[in-house]
C-alpha cells in the first residue's frame, strides 16, 4: 500500500470519493454537491485545462468568488498536474495583476463576476461561467494526473520587505505529510467544517483539502461578512472551526456568538498570538477541544498545536506547543548552537513540511531554508521567529528577529507597505509599526515625514496604499511627523515614536461637535468604546480615527442591541461619521451609491474580514 505521506491530493481525494461516494462533501448557500458529484466536476475542468497546456508544475491563477466552483476549481487543477495560485477578489488589481505576472501564472481561472479584477486579460483566461457548456461536455471519469508527490500543489504569495510579495513553493508531499501529521490532532471521525479562510491564506488547506480528503462536508462561508458565522454553526450543526485570534476576540464578544462557538467539537485557532485573556473567554463557553497552533507558510501550514485545557493559566502567554508528526524544531543562538533550554533563541522547523522555496528567488531561498545542522540530511527553515524551550517541552513565542508582524493571521512585512508610502509625491520618509496600546488590539500605525512641508492628508495616502495592498496592510492610523526619532547609533528609534491615540484622543467634544439625540448619542458610544477613545464627535471619520473593518460588525451588534433595530452591515461601510448614519437611520440621509455598487464593496470587505 502506498504512503499517504507520499501521495499527491487528488489520490487522497479519490480514495475518499470511492468510499462515500454519497456523502454530502460541499455546501455553500442553496446548493450541496456529494463526493461523487464533486468528483465528476473537477474531473471535467481538470480535462479542459489540461487541453489548454495545464500540466505538471504548471502554474495557474484561481480568481473566483466563494461558491462550489471556486472548489471545483482548486481540485481540477491539481488533477490537471498543475499548481494553483490563489487570488482573492478583495485583493486590488494592482496587486492581482503583480502575482499573476510575477508566477508567470498563463491560466487563470475566473467567472463572471471576478472577470474585471484582471487589468488585461494574460494568455488563457478561462472564464468559468461562459465556457461552462464546453467544460461539461468533457468527461467525467477519473483521469490520469501526472503530477508527483514532489511536484508544487499550490503557490502562495507572502508580503515581502523589498516592497514586492513573494511566491512560496508548497509541494503535494508537503501537505500530504501535514495532513498525516493532523490527522491524531483533529481525529479519525469526520464531522462538519465551516470553512472561512480566503484560500490565499494557507490555513485553508485545512479546511478545504484535508476536510475533503477525511470525509468531512464542508460548509463554504460566503462573501456575507463574520457576523453569519455563529448563525451558519448552528444552522449546519458545525462541529469543526479555524479562526485567527482576532476574528475569535470579535465572535467572543458578543454572548449569543459565544454561545454558538460553545457547540463546537474542535476549535483551532492560530496565524498571530494567542492572548491569555481571549482563552479566559472561550475556553469555559466551548465544550470540545481547543488548541493554539503555530506555522510558517515555509513549511506547509502548522508546524506545532498546543491543546488548551485550562481557562486560566499563570503564564504571561499561551504557548504554541510541540512540533506535529513529521515535524521537528530547533531553538538556535546566533551560532546556530542549541540555546539552553528557557533561553531565547530563533526557531528554525525541519522535516517533511518544508517546502522548495521561494519562486524565481534563488538568494532568498539559499538565506532562509539551510541544511539541517543535527539530522545530517534535509532542510531546516529559518523562522525569524524568538522563542523559547518552556520546562514541560512547549515552545513559547516571544517575537520577531525583523520587522516582520502578524496582523488577523497574515504575514506583513512592513518594509513593503513602507515602500508603498514613500511612492507618494508629498511624503519624503515612512516608516510603519504594529502596536498593541490596547491588550490584544494588534494595529498598523504609520508616520511620515513630509516633503517640501505639503503634509499629506491620511485619506490621500489610505487611498494609495488600498489600490496596491490588501486591506489588512493599510495601516490603522497615520501621523505626520517633522521628524522620525532616533537612536544614538542613527537608526530610527520605534520605540520612541508617539502612541497614535494621543493624536485621536480627547476626553470632551467642542460643543458643536457633541450629540444632539439619543441614535447619535448611542452611536458615538459605541465606537468610542470599539476604538478605545474618551468621545468621537458628529464629524469624525470613523476609519481617519482608526476603526478596521474587523471593528464594523462588532459595532453592528451593539447598535443593534442598543437602539433595538437591525441595522444593515453596509451601512456601517457607507456612513463613516456619527451625524452621517444618524441621518441616514432617521431616513435624512440616503445612500451614496448604487445598491450594486454597495453590495460589491460589502462583499470585497466581507472577504478582507475574516482572514
Amino acid at each position: 500500500m502506498k504512503d499517504l505521506r507520499q501521495a499527491t491530493i487528488p489520490e487522497l481525494f479519490a480514495r475518499q470519493a470511492l468510499l462515500a461516494p454519497e456523502a454530502i462533501a460541499l455546501v455553500c448557500g442553496g446548493e450541496s454537491l456529494k463526493y461523487a458529484e464533486l468528483d465528476r466536476r473537477s474531473n471535467r475542468l481538470a480535462r479542459y485545462l489540461q487541453k489548454r497546456g495545464v500540466g505538471k508544475e504548471t502554474m495557474v491563477g484561481v480568481l473566483m468568488d466563494r461558491t462550489g466552483d471556486l472548489i471545483v476549481a482548486l481540485l481540477a487543477v491539481l488533477k490537471a498536474g498543475g499548481a494553483y495560485v490563489p487570488l482573492d477578489p478583495a485583493y486590488p488589481s494592482e496587486r492581482i495583476a503583480l502575482v499573476i505576472e510575477d508566477s508567470c501564472a498563463s491560466v487563470i481561472v475566473v467567472n463572471n463576476r471576478t472577470r474585471q479584477n484582471i487589468a488585461g486579460a494574460p494568455a488563457c483566461t478561462i472564464l468559468a461561467d461562459a465556457q461552462a457548456a464546453a467544460i461539461a461536455a468533457e468527461s467525467g471519469e477519473p483521469l490520469d494526473c501526472p503530477a508527483a508527490a514532489e511536484n508544487l500543489a499550490y503557490v502562495i504569495y507572502t508580503s515581502g520587505s523589498t516592497g514586492k510579495p513573494k511566491g512560496v513553493m508548497v509541494e503535494h508531499r508537503n501537505v500530504a505529510s501535514f495532513f498525516d501529521a493532523m490527522d491524531p490532532v483533529i481525529g479519525a471521525d469526520p464531522g462538519v467544517w465551516l470553512a472561512v479562510t480566503s484560500i490565499s491564506f494557507d490555513i485553508s488547506a485545512l479546511e478545504l483539502l484535508w476536510t475533503l480528503t477525511r470525509g468531512f462536508r464542508v460548509i463554504l462561508h460566503g462573501d456575507e461578512g463574520t457576523h453569519t458565522i455563529p448563525a451558519e454553526i448552528i444552522r449546519h450543526g458545525v462541529t469543526h472551526l479555524q479562526l485567527t485570534p482576532s476574528l475569535a476576540r470579535m465572535i467572543a464578544a458578543d454572548p449569543r456568538s459565544l454561545a454558538a462557538l460553545g457547540r463546537l467539537e474542535k476549535l483551532l485557532i492560530g496565524g498571530e498570538a494567542l492572548p491569555p485573556a481571549l482563552v479566559a473567554s472561550l475556553r469555559p463557553a466551548v465544550r470540545g477541544e481547543i488548541y493554539n497552533l503555530y506555522g510558517p507558510t515555509e513549511t506547509a501550514i502548522w508546524s506545532t498545536t498546543y491543546r488548551i485545557l485550562a481557562a486560566t493559566d499563570s503564564r504571561s502567554s499561551v504557548p504554541i506547543g510541540r512540533p506535529l508528526a513529521n515535524t521537528h524544531t530547533y531553538v538556535l543562538d546566533s551560532e546556530l548552537r542549541r540555546a539552553p533550554a528557557g533561553e531565547p533563541g530563533e526557531l528554525f522547523i525541519g522535516g517533511a513540511g518544508v517546502v522548495r522555496g521561494y519562486w524565481q528567488r534563488p538568494e532568498l531561498t539559499a538565506e532562509r531554508f539551510l541544511p539541517d545542522p543535527f539530522a545530517g540530511e534535509g532542510r531546516v527553515y529559518r523562522t525569524g521567529d524568538v522563542v523559547r524551550l518552556l520546562p514541560d517541552g512547549n515552545l513559547e513565542f516571544l517575537g520577531r528577529t525583523d520587522f516582520q508582524v502578524k496582523i488577523r493571521g497574515f504575514r506583513v512585512e512592513l518594509g513593503e507597505i513602507e515602500a508603498a508610502l514613500e511612492r507618494h509625491p508629498a511624503v519624503q520618509q515612512a516608516v510603519v509599526v504594529a502596536r498593541e496600546d490596547r491588550p490584544g488590539d494588534k494595529r498598523l500605525a504609520a508616520y511620515v515625514v513630509a516633503r517640501d512641508s505639503r503634509t499629506p492628508e491620511p485619506a490621500s495616502l489610505r487611498a494609495l496604499l488600498a489600490s496596491k495592498l490588501p486591506d489588512y496592510m493599510v495601516p490603522s492610523h497615520f501621523m505626520a511627523l517633522d521628524r522620525l526619532p532616533l537612536t544614538a547609533n542613527g537608526k530610527i528609534d520605534r520605540k520612541a515614536l508617539p502612541s497614535p491615540l494621543d493624536s485621536t484622543s480627547r476626553t470632551s467634544a467642542p460643543a458643536d461637535e457633541r450629540p444632539r439625540s439619543e441614535t447619535e448619542r448611542l452611536i458615538a458610544r459605541a465606537w468610542a468604546e470599539a476604538l478605545g477613545l474618551e468621545c468621537v464627535g458628529l464629524h469624525d471619520n470613523f476609519f481617519d480615527l482608526g476603526a478596521t473593518s474587523l471593528m464594523v460588525p462588532e459595532v453592528q451588534m451593539e447598535l443593534q442591541r442598543s437602539l433595538s433595530r437591525e441595522i444593515p452591515l453596509v451601512d456601517l461601510f457607507e456612513f463613516h461619521t456619527v451625524s452621517g448614519l444618524a441621518g441616514h437611520l432617521a431616513g435624512e440621509v440616503a445612500a451614496p451609491v448604487s445598491s450594486g455598487r454597495v453590495e460589491r464593496r460589502l462583499a470585497a470587505r466581507g472577504r478582507r474580514i475574516i482572514r
